[in-house]
């Protein structure tokens, strides 16, 4: 028994949207009384209408309202008690035949697989049957006895369901049935047997545990952000193959690290990712990737903390696969410096290790020297257009420097690689090449064309005049601070001239840090001064009076000192420096670090501005070190502190500006300085301020006219005396830092030096 509570408030008419939708109360005000429970069963009362909720902020006919608050509150709650006990009646109102036989029929398919059959052929009978029947009843040659149209109706019903359909006897009929049983019983069990193979394998296939069969194929370890990169570059290298594979291991799993890639690359040309799951550092799941057959093998550093300890277990597991000789060229990288030398003990003789900070430290300061050389680095270090090669050049024994840098159409000759695999750059114009010695060249391909008449375009009247011009003292501003600050600030105090100024603005969570490091003493040549201060601030920015740097460094701080992104800061402040060149009018050199390379796309850089991804540059590295173990060497060079290597010189330096030259004039007057140009960027267009693009190995038989702001990107020695490291550093006898397996000194060739050979006493 169920009582039923209404309340019906007295006067007032509904509501035009009430009449519309809701039928009014037609019966007197007060609502019938409902009967009581007694001893005998009553029978139930029709449910009262209760009037109706008005829209939000209305109220029921006949209330009213006074100081802003309701004096309904009965009559609400009445209303709620009425729907509440219709909700209980609902819920034990008896169930419906459709309810109970769905639950009959649930149980019973729960109870076995023999009920699922008959079930099923319950099913498939009811429909056969009856579709049987209606086909002989309709065909018009059907027999017209009613006995044989039974035959016919089992006839068409056992082809159906594939029972044989043989007429005649009871038992012969029992027979036939019990055989197609029989038959269907066991090709359902193949079909079975074969399905969950498939899907077994298909699930095996997913997990990415199948052997990889191939020879000459390039192996990935490792998954972080800049696997994309590494993997783009091998995937070009591997697409002059004719059956190109890069294999790629990481505990992930497969079918989304392929998906992945699949969208980041896009078409990859023939050349075919696999992906497998599984540690790195595990030897079993190594050997699915067959290591010993491969071209070369690269180590990733994850995202994590303890990426480097991980780099240091994967190379471990390489070495107990493959043995301490044997294997192909190992290529890894380190984030910490603590750890390069356990790295570089665990990958043995065949591995090359880099270290990431360091190198984008290094690449951040040429930047602030030379605005404009990220681009330019970055075009030298992927596989599309002009790059770093090694030619064996057997014609080229005996001849001096000098003529080998006009001895090809389109390549740069840059320096030797020695046959103790020591790489000298810019070597002087009288340096001869000697026996095994190679070249190295910034050019389209790996075999260069040769120059028909090599002095032919040389104009040696257009060549400016070669007076040294002391180069002056430059201002820095360094906005942020991270791991990589004392780096910076480090490489900076041992390569600018005398006199330069470096100005530090941090936020106050790192405040402590920079100011301890840049307290300490910088040698004489960098003045260092810090300050507190909130980088995102416009009024903040434009009280530091930008425009009087040469250069401004971003930073932004490390992943795991904040909650947020780490590259979001760092576009905050890069927006802040925008506004302050668009309210100038003057564009603002300025080189920013960021993280993810995503956020390239996204950070508002200015027409003199660029971007430099953390550990891109090391992917490109190990993706061409990778490709061309000889280049080792070379990129230990171009990447030590040793003030000089990549540079963007004054068009000018070389030749007279509004003359009309070829670029063999260019690399004759550069070879006279010492330096080897590889390269030029024009002016900026006019009535615009962001310059061209920098073309890589033009042929020496262009011509143009020469402008003031042109600008010739050349590989040069160090222009000033580097500050001797620090002593937990290594050194070499010049006083510039020493990488593991870089040479110690350079070989300057004269009339009376040796061919080749290690640098006499």
């Amino acid at each position: 028994m169920i009582l039923l509570l209404a309340v019906q408030q007295p006067g007032g008419p509904h509501s035009a949207r009430e009449d519309r939708t809701r039928v009014p109360w037609s019966g007197p005000t007060t609502p019938p009384a409902l009967p009581v429970a007694t001893g005998a069963p009553s029978t139930r009362a029709p449910h009262p209408v209760v009037p109706p909720a008005s829209r939000k902020g209305e109220h029921p006919a006949g209330t009213v309202c006074r100081g802003g608050r309701c004096q309904h509150s009965a009559a609400d709650g009445g209303r709620r008690a009425v729907w509440q006990e219709v909700a209980v009646e609902r819920r034990q109102r008896p169930a419906s035949c459709r309810d109970r036989a769905r639950y009959a029929f649930d149980r019973t398919l729960a109870r076995s697989t023999g009920t699922l059959l008959g079930w099923l052929a319950v099913c498939c009978l009811a429909v056969v049957v009856p579709v049987s029947t209606l086909l002989v009843w309709t065909d018009p040659q059907a027999p017209r006895s009613l006995s044989e149209r039974l035959v016919a109706v089992w006839r068409t019903s056992a082809e159906t369901l594939r029972l044989g359909g043989i007429t005649g006897a009871p038992l012969r009929m029992l027979l036939s049935v019990v055989l197609g049983l029989i038959a269907l019983l066991c090709v359902s069990t193949l079909v079975g047997v074969v399905t969950t193979g498939l899907g077994d394998r298909l699930e095996e296939l997913r997990r990415g545990r199948s052997t990889v069969l191939e020879r000459g194929h390039a192996v990935v370890l490792g998954w972080s952000d800049q696997v994309f990169t590494v993997v783009g570059e091998l995937v070009a290298a591997q697409s002059a193959r004719s059956r190109g594979v890069v294999a790629v291991l990481a505990d992930r799993d497969s079918t989304e690290m392929a998906a992945a890639l699949h969208t980041a690359l896009g078409a990859t040309g023939g050349v075919r990712i696999v992906c497998r799951s599984g540690s790195p550092a595990d030897p079993d799941a190594l050997a699915l990737l067959t290591p010993s057959a491969a071209d070369s093998v690269l180590v990733m550093p994850s995202d994590d903390d303890n990426a480097d300890l991980e780099v240091i277990r994967v190379l471990l597991a390489l070495r107990a696969l493959l043995g301490a000789q044997a294997g192909p060229p190992v290529v890894a990288a380190v984030r910490d410096e603590r750890h390069l030398t356990a790295a570089r003990l665990a990958a043995g003789p065949r591995g090359t290790v880099l270290e990431t900070e360091a190198t984008t430290a290094r690449l951040l300061v040429q930047a602030a020297r030379n605005p404009g050389l990220v681009a330019a680095l970055r075009d030298l270090l992927d596989l599309a257009g002009a790059e770093f090669h090694v030619v064996d050049e057997p014609e080229a024994e005996g001849l001096e420097f000098g003529e080998i840098a006009l001895r090809y159409a389109s390549a740069c000759p840059i320096g030797l690689l020695l046959p103790d695999g020591r790489a000298l750059l810019t070597p002087a114009a009288r340096t001869r090449c000697g026996p095994g010695d190679r070249l190295i060249v910034v050019a389209p391909d790996e075999r260069p064309e040769r120059a028909a008449a090599p002095d032919a375009h040389v104009d040696a009247g257009v060549m400016a005049p070669a007076d040294a011009v002391p180069g002056q003292p430059a201002r820095f501003l360094l906005l942020g601070w991270n791991s990589r600050a004392p780096l910076v600030t480090d490489l900076l105090s041992r390569t600018v001239r005398p006199g330069s100024v470096l100005d530090v603005v941090t936020g106050p969570r790192t405040a402590p840090d920079a100011s301890r490091l840049v307290g300490r003493p910088g040698g004489g040549r960098l003045t260092a001064t810090h300050r507190t201060g909130e980088l995102t601030r416009p009024e903040q920015a434009a009280g530091l009076d930008l425009f009087r740097y040469d250069c401004v460094i971003v930073l932004g701080p490390d992943a795991e000192a904040v909650s947020f992104g780490p590259d979001d800061q760092t576009l905050l402040t890069l927006l802040t420096l925008r506004s302050c060149e668009e309210e100038a009018g003057r564009p603002l050199p300025v080189v920013a670090e960021l993280s993810d390379h995503r956020s390239r796309a996204l950070a508002p850089l200015g027409p003199r501005s660029a971007a430099v991804v953390r550990a891109e540059l090391t992917a490109l590295v190990m993706a061409r070190i990778s490709h061309a173990p000889a280049l080792a060497s070379l990129f230990e060079e171009l990447f030590a502190s040793r003030g000089g290597a990549l540079a963007l010189r004054p068009a000018s330096r070389y030749v007279l500006p509004g003359r009309e030259a070829s670029f063999a004039t260019v690399v004759v007057a550069a070879l006279g300085r010492g330096e080897c140009a590889i390269g030029y960027r024009a002016h900026a267009p006019h009535g615009t301020d962001r310059p061209g693009d920098v073309r890589l190995a033009p042929r020496k038989s262009e011509r143009r006219v020469w402008s003031a702001g042109d600008e010739v990107l050349v590989v040069a020695p160090p222009d000033i005396p580097v500050v001797s490291p620090p002593d937990d550093e290594r050194s070499s006898p010049g006083g510039r830092r020493t990488l593991p397996g870089m040479r110690g000194e350079e070989r300057v060739g004269t009339d009376d030096s040796p061919a080749s050979g290690p640098p006499l006493d």
